[in-house]
């Protein structure tokens, strides 16, 4: 067994992983911004902290200056029209500040506890309200102390938003890549011994695979990689799956479907893991030094 032959057959697979992750990174940066899935989770968090007057926190001034601005949908693109979008994530300094504006903490300096504890309780119920409130009942009631125990709290909420929109997407990314994989119909096993019988196959292969890792990545030309590659043999469709084996016997159609079932099971895993994943790979394998100046949405993957 020849090892660099092995080696193209890897490259060859991992260029069609790249191209199909490609895709899925595309379709769940769409659906996530189209939903604003980012905003939703951290908006979960906000109301951990102000109950139902995150609406009033949401709208001080320098939370909504953090609102990123997109086009209103999809074909907005045409006429170039954007709005601001729910904010997706808010330092913990800037919360806390917005935090104490909306409590009206913020231009207290001497403070009794009883002034505290009538302050806050005035909040709605939360989870925020019952922190401070524990707070000063153990002896926190210096208004510094009280910010500093708050900022605290506060990067924990927004490091738990962040994971919890990270999960939300890797979802998308996983759903996404069994979706395009069925779509595209591409096996793995069926790819690798097409790549291992084609000497042809394994040097366009290799030629994409050096056009990817020149391109950085991210700014390859995704829609030509794939009609070069589905063009070329490199198995990206049904239309070009191998055909069912005639006159067989329904162990050898218990076999065929068996090792269908893996080499899409083996694609579907492949692919979740990340166009930027398989970059990486590429750089190592073809020994390029390029850098890498786009970055997955996540992802998705992550």
């Amino acid at each position: 067994m020849s090892l660099p032959q092995v080696l193209e057959v890897v490259i060859g697979l991992i260029v069609v992983y790249y191209v199909l992750g490609m895709v899925v990174s595309t379709i769940t940066q769409v659906v996530t911004e189209s939903l604003e899935t980012r905003g939703v989770a951290l908006e979960r968090y906000l109301r951990k902290i102000a109950g139902d007057k995150v609406v009033d926190l949401t709208n001080l001034p320098q939370i909504r200056a953090l609102q990123p601005v997109r086009y209103e949908n999809w074909w907005s693109v045409f006429a170039s029209n954007t709005e601001a979008k729910r904010v997706e994530k808010i330092p913990a300094p800037i919360l806390v500040d917005a935090f104490f504006d909306m409590t009206g903490l913020t231009a207290l300096k001497d403070v009794s506890a009883a002034e505290l504890v009538g302050i806050i309780s005035k909040l709605p119920d939360s989870d925020g309200k019952q922190a401070m409130l524990g707070w000063i009942q153990q002896g926190v009631t210096n208004v510094n102390d009280l910010r500093h125990r708050t900022n605290a709290y506060f990067t924990g909420l927004m490091d738990q938003a962040a994971a919890t929109f990270k999960a939300n997407a890797r979802s998308f990314v996983i759903i996404f890549s069994i979706g395009v994989t069925l779509l595209f119909g591409t096996d793995s096993i069926q790819l690798a011994n097409e790549l291992w019988k084609n000497s042809q196959l394994r040097a366009i292969a290799a030629v994409q695979a050096n056009a990817v890792v020149q391109q950085e990545g991210n700014s390859a030309d995704l829609t030509s990689m794939i009609n070069q590659l589905s063009a070329l043999s490199i198995r990206l469709g049904w239309w070009q799956s191998q055909a069912f084996p005639q006159d067989a016997t329904p162990l050898d159609i218990a076999k065929f479907l068996a090792l269908k079932f893996a080499g899409l099971a083996i694609t579907v895993a492949a692919v979740s893991q990340g166009s930027s994943f398989w970059y990486d790979v590429l750089k190592k394998l073809t020994g390029t030094n390029s850098s890498k100046t786009g970055s997955e949405a996540s992802s998705t993957s992550g």
